[in-house]
């Protein structure tokens, strides 16, 4: 805010430069990037307590790593979740990078046997408000894993944001081409996709299609909100009495004043970067080590290099259907191959596992009717009895909006009745139902 001859004028005082390097070629973008890749990853290596590297086995956790052991000539430690045994699980290419680089590797495998409940009722503490990011699980065992030998840790977090790395980015190029189908057309398409049986992997083919379709019915925008969301509106309209004030098309207007250059890819990248980065994954990356005492530094956030990233036309960022373009260039002859062709699984748990089995009590104890952590002026619980019920048959995947739900229980449980998470004492919950859900 400056204020001058009375008169005060307000604003941000760093713009983003979204677009304007379109001249660039590949191979100069390259040089840069990988110039200030090097001198980010070498300044967030100083520090006078033992530090490590969060590895999952992508590009962006191997790159760290990548340029961290370049510029550090000691054996650097490094950390991983895994979930062994499921379709998803990542563990071989986590430990093809950490043997590329030598480091001393530890991992943690989440299985059933892992003390779910009480890691969600802590960090719903942890967190001051209901998160709806399952990623949150996984990163608070990743932490405390890491506190135990490190007190600093590097991770990838922002790649996907500055160069194009989610899949929602395909998804909006693929839904630009459905709108050109009559609307009852798509409507059909929904439906049948609607009647597929639902999958057991991580994230189902009939899950994807159907958010495509179901995102393809409404603007662009909301569309790329939705994909990275849990509700549909007709979904809130039967989840919650009441009608609640919409504020999302004032945000998304503010996208209508970015630089008109011809990049499709801009408007999605400044409203992740400027929302979704800040609001959801560093924060939850943030609350979650800090509950363990850990510091999380993200080298690919530097203002540098998201100034030199952001100015990237889109044809260096998604080449096709091929995500984060320029950074695979950048660091292809330097990462293990495997890593490179990997598919992108992201940060997840195995809810809709859960939900069905180690987790189910404490879906029922806390969601069920006869619970008054969701009141029943408030919430349709005959809506939530019956997405318990879908859920725990197989019949439909409701685990995103059941970990939602959940996470905001746990949150009003542990902060109406005493402000103390369940290391300390059990939540207080008036009626504990264990045998039914109804």
């Amino acid at each position: 805010m400056e204020w001058r001859d009375g008169q005060i004028v307000s604003g941000s005082y760093w713009q983003l430069p979204y677009g304007v390097n379109h001249k660039i070629s590949m191979e100069e973008a390259k040089e840069e990037l990988n110039h200030l890749l090097a001198e980010s990853v070498r300044e967030h290596l100083l520090s006078d307590v033992p530090l490590g590297v969060w590895l999952s086995g992508g590009i962006d956790s191997t790159t760290i790593l990548h340029y961290a052991t370049k510029a550090n000539p000691s054996r650097l430690k490094s950390f991983s979740i895994s979930f062994k045994g499921r379709s998803f699980d990542e563990t071989s290419y986590i430990r093809t990078a950490a043997r590329e680089y030598g480091t001393d590797h530890a991992e943690m495998d989440l299985n059933p046997d892992v003390e779910l409940r009480g890691a969600i009722e802590e960090f719903a503490y942890y967190s001051d408000e209901p998160s709806a990011d399952a990623g949150a699980l996984p990163v608070w065992f990743l932490s405390k894993l890491c506190r135990e030998t490190t007190t600093v840790a590097l991770s990838g977090e922002g790649a996907d944001e500055l160069f194009g790395g989610y899949l929602t980015y395909r998804a909006n190029r693929i839904a630009r081409h459905l709108r050109h189908l009559p609307r009852p057309a798509l409507s059909m398409g929904l439906s049948l996709v609607g009647h597929w049986p639902v999958s057991d992997e991580k994230i189902g083919k009939e899950y994807v299609v159907k958010r495509l379709f179901e995102g393809t019915l409404m603007s662009p925008a909301r569309a790329h909100v939705y994909w990275n969301g849990t509700f549909a509106d007709a979904e809130r309209s039967t989840l919650v009495s009441e009608r609640l004030p919409d504020e999302l098309d004032e945000t998304l207007a503010q996208m209508a004043v970015l630089p008109k250059n011809g990049d499709d890819l801009a408007p999605f990248l400044w409203l992740d970067q400027k929302y979704y980065l800040a609001d959801d994954i560093l924060t939850k990356s943030d609350r979650m080590s800090m509950a363990h005492s850990l510091e999380v530094r993200s080298p690919l956030l530097d203002h540098r290099l998201v100034e030199f990233a952001t100015s990237l036309p889109a044809r260096l960022k998604l080449r096709g259907w091929q995500t984060k373009a320029i950074l695979r260039d950048t660091v292809r002859r330097y990462l293990p191959a495997s890593t490179l062709r990997k598919r992108k699984h992201g940060f997840s748990v195995p809810l809709r596992e859960w939900f069905r089995g180690s987790l189910h009590e404490m879906v029922c104890d806390y969601l069920s009717a006869r619970s008054t952590l969701l009141a029943p002026g408030v919430f349709n619980h005959v809506t939530i009895s019956r997405w318990i019920a879908e859920h725990h048959r197989g019949e439909r995947d409701h685990s995103a909006i059941l970990w939602l739900l959940l996470n905001y229980a746990a949150w009003k449980s542990l902060y109406t009745h005493a402000s103390a998470p369940s290391r300390w004492r059990q939540p207080t919950i008036e009626t504990r139902v264990t045998a039914s859900c109804n």
